[in-house]
């Protein structure tokens, strides 16, 4: 699937994984009580700045802060954008 949309510099989007519906255990997480999930893909990533160029690309599984990034809706699916600085890891 092609996005018309390419992030700037050392901006990347990412498409967050789904939230978890059952604990460990079993039990079934109600949605209101299910967590913002902090765990994505990178959909399409920046070139990055002159002194600092992108290290994830595009496919890699990414940890992100909890309130990181801006969210937006394209073509019927959530995404959040975010400074390359919030990502935590690269798993």
């Amino acid at each position: 699937m092609s996005l018309n949309i390419k992030p700037l510099a050392d901006r990347v989007l990412i498409e967050p994984a789904a939230a978890e519906t059952k604990t460990a255990s079993g039990i079934i997480i109600p949605d209101n009580a299910k967590e913002k999930p902090q765990k994505g893909t990178v959909v399409a990533a920046g070139k990055g700045t002159k002194d600092e160029p992108i290290t994830v690309q595009v496919g890699d599984t990414v940890l992100y802060g909890k309130y990181a990034g801006t969210e937006l809706k394209l073509e019927g699916t959530d995404y959040l954008i975010m400074r390359e600085s919030d990502i935590l890891a690269i798993i």
